[in-house]
């Protein structure tokens, strides 16, 4: 009977098409790569020396992408801005409290007043409206130009009248921010200077850990992503911001993924701004012994061809080879990246020694049992 039992459990597995696996092996990957059954080949570079490397993901300047907006005074005015005037006049005055002699239709007497007009609104087509001069364009004009322009239009109303302008609510000299920052809301562009940093400091700073944070700049219909940590490792990025410009943080962690034959399976987020090849493969705990070849680690890529185009790339670097490890610490890991560890061909054998002890075990524990009892029967 016993012998019976194991002819069929072998009948069993030798019927079995394939053994478990965490995946392909290393010449499966490349063998499908090249020859895929659908789609066109996928490229597989082999990483042999550091001239092998693919280049580093360089960090386009925002000011490459956004439409570059002129310099502006921070008094400049436009629709929405709130405007203090106030209008002195010596002598004989136009703009006099209401009097006897002024309700007789005569100006009051000499001396030196002041009128202030109620907050005035500049409205959405740049104008603004002043008593006895009637509706004036103010938009685009700074505040002395604007004290300018309601002067000449007194001209002939009033005895050289002296104007002050102010300005009560900035609307167009200020961006909005939003997202994690401590202080989101409109910020008042106080010099028109202020860099990307300062903006971000002046809101109060960002909330959450700086390499899992992306602050994207909208300009108009054009927009601009820059990391927070690469603000501090390229200065070039820290570029000037406009008025009007509209700024968001966002949580945005970058990571990559653990697959295949490893020590373990995982999606791993970026620990800085820039890990290693090397450091990744430290994560994952190496190549695990019992499944994994060493010889067979992969990483999976999308990268901009020449013509733009997004196009897959694998890159098989070969640990069982000592410069792989120095290389290993010039590659840099991407967002999104896959690390495969590939399967040994090697370890099938064992993975059958495996499951065959898996499956007699229990028929010769219970075989052992059986024996035990029929001897203290006897």
């Amino acid at each position: 009977m016993k012998n019976s039992v194991y002819l069929a459990l072998l009948a069993g597995l030798a019927g079995c098409a394939t053994l478990p696996s965490s995946g392909p092996t290393g010449k499966q990957i490349e063998s499908s790569a090249v020859a895929p059954k659908e789609g066109v080949p996928i490229q597989v570079i082999e990483i042999q020396s550091a001239a092998d490397l693919p280049a580093g993901v360089v960090s386009t300047s925002p000011a490459a992408i956004l439409p570059q907006a002129a310099s502006t005074p921070t008094d400049m005015v436009g629709p929405g801005d709130v405007l203090d005037i106030n209008i002195y006049e010596a002598g004989v005055t136009l703009f006099a409290s209401s009097s006897p002699a002024t309700a007789a239709g005569q100006l009051s007497a000499p001396g030196v007043q002041v009128q202030k007009l109620p907050p005035t609104r500049i409205d959405d087509l740049g104008n603004i409206t002043i008593p006895y001069a009637g509706m004036l364009h103010v938009g685009g004009l700074t505040t002395a130009e604007i004290e300018a322009t309601i002067r000449n239009s007194l001209r002939g109303l009033s005895q050289n009248p002296q104007i002050i302008v102010t300005l009560n609510q900035a609307i167009t000299n200020t961006i909005i921010v939003g997202g994690e920052v401590a202080r989101p809301g409109r910020l008042v562009l106080q010099t028109n200077r202020e860099s990307l940093s300062d903006v971000i400091a002046l809101a109060g700073g960002y909330r959450g850990n700086s390499k899992d944070l992306m602050v994207r700049i909208m300009r108009g219909d054009a927009s601009a992503d820059v990391r927070i940590n690469d603000i501090v490792e390229n200065p070039a990025l820290d570029v000037r911001i406009r008025p009007g410009d509209r700024l968001m943080l966002v949580d945005d962690p970058r990571t990559y993924s653990i697959l295949g034959a490893s020590g373990r399976i995982e999606q791993v987020p970026f620990r800085r701004s820039a890990v290693s090849l090397a450091e990744a493969i430290a994560t994952a705990g190496g190549t695990n012994p019992n499944l994994g070849d060493p010889a067979a680690i992969f990483l999976f890529r999308y990268v901009v061809d020449a013509e733009g185009k997004e196009v897959p790339r694998v890159y098989h670097i070969n640990m069982m080879q000592t410069g792989a490890y120095f290389i290993a610490q010039k590659f840099t890991m991407q967002d999104k990246d896959v690390l495969y560890f590939g399967n040994a061909a090697a370890n099938q054998p064992s993975k059958l020694v495996q499951l065959i002890s898996q499956l007699f075990s229990p028929i010769l524990t219970v075989t052992s049992a059986v024996s035990v009892i029929q001897n203290s029967n006897n």
